[in-house]
């Protein structure tokens, strides 16, 4: 099966009559990012090749056809990097510790148990009590005798204070939710 496919000499002609402003126009929609307008315009052609009818089309330039192509080309680019998740360079890996590396969990908990002791007495009972008997905040003010303002409030500061003491520590979304219970 043969497939009919735009001769050489025409796909020439057009690459050297719209290349150019192809480009720049790619060029706007990809913010600039040359490698990825150029794919785009080569694609463009690519689809220009495989379609001879585009030419018997009734308008006078190819141009508006090659443009129509080159933004949906460049609008499916965009959603298909947008719909797969973010990669993952080498530098943030060759920092990363191996969850299976019992040496780097016992490390990062003795730094947690560190960083925790360094907190007010008062500051690390309301941590305990929410974090590490997984009470809520009601119960732990119960428990401790103070109203529940105060446990939300030492909970704030002292995640603050853990912030401070542990390097690249930053609390999930359920801690801070924890304390907000």
């Amino acid at each position: 099966m043969t497939t009919a496919t735009t001769d050489e000499r025409t796909l020439e002609e057009l690459q050297r009559d719209h290349g150019p402003a192809l480009l720049s126009f790619l060029l706007g929609l990809t913010y600039g990012d040359r490698q990825r307008a150029e794919d785009l315009a080569q694609e463009t052609l690519v689809r220009a090749w495989q379609h001879p009818e585009a030419f018997d089309g009734p308008y006078d330039s190819m141009r508006p056809w090659l443009f129509t192509v080159a933004r949906r080309l460049a609008i499916d680019a965009r959603r298909s990097r947008l719909a797969r998740p973010a990669e993952v360079g080498d530098g943030v890996l060759a920092v990363t510790p191996d969850p299976a590396d019992a040496t780097a969990s016992a490390e990062a908990a003795l730094d947690v148990r560190a960083a925790v002791r360094g907190l007010s007495p008062e500051h690390r009972a309301v941590l305990v009590r929410l974090y590490f008997h997984g009470l809520t905040v009601n119960e732990a003010a119960v428990e401790l005798g103070i109203p529940a303002g105060t446990v939300k409030s030492r909970s704030h500061y002292a995640l603050r204070q853990l912030g401070r003491s542990l390097p690249g520590y930053r609390p999930r979304r359920s801690l801070a939710r924890a304390a907000g219970r």
